[in-house]
Formats: structure tokens, C-alpha cells, sequence
């Protein structure tokens, strides 16, 4: 039998006739296996309380406590422990009631040594495999707790807001400036709710352009148009039972307004092509925008506004959650520093006022993009300030590297729109997405706007290039996230 290394898994052998438990111990022990054994269920269950055991070996028949009154009781003292049985011919679906009651597998007498092997390996896989599947969600789970790090006063308002919005039903609408982490933010509404157990789909809705925007959203019937050769779900569908998160809602069409708010009124998702399904999610949507002037403005529907402004939090700007510069960046540097194989100590006190005192446009997406940076270039055993983008050593923009802007008063708005997204570009690497990010606007509007320049569109992709696209030297110091 193939065992892992490290300490030896624990068989617990359990029946009523001695001269069967000698001759099952001495085949466990044979193979590197620890092996306890038992006379009843009783004895067992004392077992089971003191002893974490891999896998109970127990036969199904025996005086007093069956094998199938113990499988019931030890699922309530030790939940993980598999339990294969040990069964004659006549009681074979006695054996397999006790598999629907949550046994692993069953043996038959007389028992022959290399398939109890096999069965019983089998079921210490089995194990093994869900203790490190626990594990793992245990780590993601406070990989994500701690990515909601913070400990200034606005930063603790805003979580006192979500924590206790989270376990509601209610819409919630996250408000605040690209790169201050509002997905993360739906992302612990979600799984503090009692749908955590269920999809969290997440939609850019900038990054989608408006051709495709509808059908992605809505989904649609094979037919429904050129291309449509088979039905699609859409996302609201794939969120049914969770959270469908909607990130720069404020760049949705005002036809698709229209729907969305049906959605939200009727509980009901109309493919394109006609056919209308009952959805059960929960809606958090995020915007960058100002959303009632654009409904003074006509650009977003004000009925729209009002049934998504159930629960408005505002995300306050690092810049003006200070406090949590040296945590964030402690954390950033911890992560980075083990994914890329590095022993820091952390910053010179040098570093750490550059990062202080820096403004931060790009908020926490910019300064863990910073972070990673200075880990990768980093030559000695602390982040040093020469590691640090110029912007960030100087408190601000680095003068004379171009990017600065000046104008003369009365430069007409449209020329100087025009010179901030090339400038914007060029600082950037052309990475048309994090330029969006960096200007508040949205993707589509630096597409159209080079459009008009030239005269023919560009039009984007559905995965539009992200930041990874970009080599992090061309834009370490920048970045949001929704």
C-alpha cells in the first residue's frame, strides 16, 4: 500500500471475535499502518473520542451495538472518519443500506487480504483528500480576510456597514474610486450572507461592450441571432442561488436599464429570443460615478437608482485611511515576497515615509502593484527607497518625466481630454483599460475617442487586456480595482 509520508494513518478494527481482530491487526501493522482494535461498538466509540482514526474497519454483525449503530454514532463524534464494513454473503445489502447511511465501502468474509488493502487505502485517500480540501478553503478564507485589511476610522465605518448589510437580502451599492477594493468588499458581503454557499459571479460591466453587454448579462436562445448556435445562459442565470455582482454600473446602456430593472422588480430574466426565467440572486452593484447626476443628466434611469440604493457604502480613498498604509504594505510585501521566493525583512524607514506620505491616485491596487515591484528589484534584505517608482520616492508626480500636464487657460475642454488619454497611453503601455481606470471613465469612451481621431474603431474583445498584459515596470505605480 502507497502511504504518504509523515505519521502513519490509524485503522481502528472492530468485531466481536478476537481470533479476526489479531489476524487484521497484524495485516495493517505489516503494511506501516497503526492499528486499534475493539471487542463491541462500545469500546469503539471510547476509542473514537480520544483517537483520531483514519478509517474504522468494523463488521456489520455483532452482539449489542450493530456495525450499523455504530457507522450512526461515529459520524456524530468523528464526522471525518470513513468507515468500510465487514459483511457475510446474506448481509450484503445490509451492507449496502449502510453505504447510503454514509460508509465508505464494505468487505466480504471470508476476507481476502489484498482487496481489505485496497479498499481500505482507498478510504484513507478519501480522507486525505478531504482534510486538504478544508485546508485549502481555510487558507483561501483568510487570504481573504486579510485582504480586507484596515484598522483606520474610515475604513472601520465602511466594514461596520458591510458586516451588517452582508446577512440581509437587501441590493447594496458600493461607492468609491477605482482601485479601493469594492469587489473584494462584494465578495465578503457574499460570503457572510447565507447565500455564501452558492455562485458569486462578477461583471464588468465597462469591460464588455455594448453589443455583447445584453446577451452576456441576459443570456439567449440558439437563434436568437447570427452566431447564436446554441443557448447560452447568462450571468444572472449562472448567479441563481448567490450573489451576481455588477462592477461600473453606471456604463450600463439605458436599454439594458430597463431590463435590469425588471429583474430586480419581477425576479424574472427574459433571454434574448423570448423565453423568460425565475431567478434567485442577490445583487451588490459598484460604480466610480457619481449616479444621481447622471440621472439629472438622463443617463441613468432614476426608478434604476432607487432600487439599487437600498444600501449605499461609501469606500473611502486610501489617501484618506492613512493609518492603513504600513499594514496593507506589510501584507503586500509578505505575499509577494513568497510567490516570487524572497527573504525581506520588510521597510527602511526611508520607504515607509515615501509610502506614507504619497497620495496614492491608484488607491490599494496602486501601492500592491508598488509592493510587488520593489519585491522583485529589490537587491538587499529590506525594501529600500531607491526601490520605488520615482512618484512614490517624491511624495508625488516626478518632475520633468512626463507625468505632469500643464495648459494654457482657455485650452478648449475637448484638446485637453485629447492630451490626457494619450498621456494617459503612453504611461501605461497603451493598456487602454487601465488608462480607463485611471480617468474614471469608461473603456468604451477611450475607444470612441480614438475612433473619432482616426476615423475607424477598435473595437474591444470580451476579455479586454488587463493590467497583467502590461510588464509591471511600465505601470508598478498605478492600477484600481473595482
Amino acid at each position: 500500500m502507497d502511504l504518504m509520508p509523515g505519521v502513519a494513518p490509524t485503522i481502528l478494527v472492530v468485531d466481536d471475535e478476537a481470533s479476526i481482530v489479531e489476524s487484521l491487526q497484524k495485516i495493517f501493522e505489516r503494511e506501516s499502518l497503526r492499528a486499534l482494535t475493539a471487542g463491541s461498538g462500545g469500546e469503539a466509540l471510547e476509542i473514537l473520542r480520544r483517537e483520531p482514526v483514519s478509517v474504522l474497519l468494523t463488521d456489520l454483525m455483532m452482539p449489542g451495538m450493530s456495525g450499523m449503530d455504530l457507522l450512526r454514532a461515529s459520524k456524530s463524534i468523528a464526522p471525518e472518519t470513513e468507515t468500510v464494513l465487514m459483511t457475510a454473503y446474506g448481509t450484503v445489502e445490509n451492507a449496502v443500506e449502510a453505504m447510503k447511511q454514509g460508509a465508505y465501502d464494505f468487505v466480504t468474509k471470508p476476507i481476502k487480504r489484498a482487496h481489505l488493502l485496497r479498499v481500505v487505502g482507498k478510504a484513507i485517500e478519501k480522507r486525505s483528500l478531504v482534510q486538504e480540501n478544508r485546508s485549502l478553503r481555510a487558507q483561501l478564507a483568510a487570504e481573504k480576510r486579510r485582504a480586507l485589511i484596515g484598522q483606520s476610522l474610515a475604513w472601520r465605518r465602511t466594514m461596520e456597514i458591510v458586516m451588517q448589510a452582508a446577512p440581509s437580502q437587501a441590493t447594496v451599492l458600493l461607492l468609491g474610486e477605482s482601485g479601493t477594493g469594492k469587489e473584494l468588499l462584494a465578495r465578503a458581503i457574499h460570503e457572510s450572507s447565507p447565500r455564501g454557499g452558492g455562485p458569486f459571479v462578477p461583471v464588468n460591466c465597462a469591460a464588455l461592450p455594448e453589443t455583447i453587454l445584453e446577451a452576456e448579462l441576459f443570456g439567449y436562445e440558439k437563434g436568437a441571432f447570427t452566431g447564436a448556435v446554441q443557448r447560452h445562459d447568462g450571468r444572472f442565470v449562472q448567479a441563481d442561488g448567490g450573489t451576481l455582482f455588477l462592477d461600473e454600473i453606471g456604463e450600463i446602456p439605458t436599454h439594458v436599464q430597463v431590463k435590469l430593472l425588471r429583474v430586480l422588480q419581477e425576479g424574472e430574466v427574459e433571454r434574448l429570443g423570448g423565453r423568460t426565467l425565475k431567478v434567485d440572486l442577490r445583487l451588490v452593484a459598484a460604480t466610480n460615478q457619481d449616479l444621481r447626476a447622471a440621472v439629472r443628466e438622463g443617463r441613468f434611469r432614476e426608478d434604476l437608482y432607487y432600487r439599487l440604493n437600498v444600501i449605499a457604502v461609501p469606500i473611502p480613498p486610501l489617501r484618506d485611511r492613512r493609518d492603513d498604509i504600513p499594514l496593507l504594505a506589510e501584507h503586500f510585501l509578505q505575499r509577494y515576497a513568497a510567490r516570487n521566493g524572497r527573504h525581506l525583512s520588510g521597510f527602511s524607514r526611508a520607504a515607509a515615509e515615501a509610502l506614507a506620505r504619497h497620495d496614492w491616485p491608484g488607491n490599494v491596487r496602486e501601492l500592491e502593484n508598488t509592493v510587488e515591484r520593489a519585491v522583485v528589484l529589490s537587491r538587499g534584505n529590506a525594501i529600500e527607497i531607491d526601490d520605488l517608482p520615482p512618484e512614490v520616492r517624491s511624495g508625488g508626480a516626478a518632475a520633468g518625466d512626463g507625468r505632469t500636464l500643464s495648459f494654457v487657460v482657455g485650452t478648449p475642454l475637448e484638446e485637453i481630454e485629447r492630451r490626457v488619454i494619450h498621456a494617459t497611453l503612453a504611461h501605461v503601455g497603451g493598456d487602454k483599460r487601465l488608462c480607463a481606470q485611471l480617468l474614471g471613465i469608461a473603456t468604451r469612451t477611450i475607444y470612441r475617442r480614438l475612433e473619432e481621431e482616426r476615423g475607424e474603431a477598435e473595437p474591444p474583445s470580451e476579455a479586454e487586456p488587463g493590467t497583467a498584459d502590461v510588464p509591471n515596470w511600465q505601470h508598478s505605480s498605478v492600477g484600481g480595482s473595482g
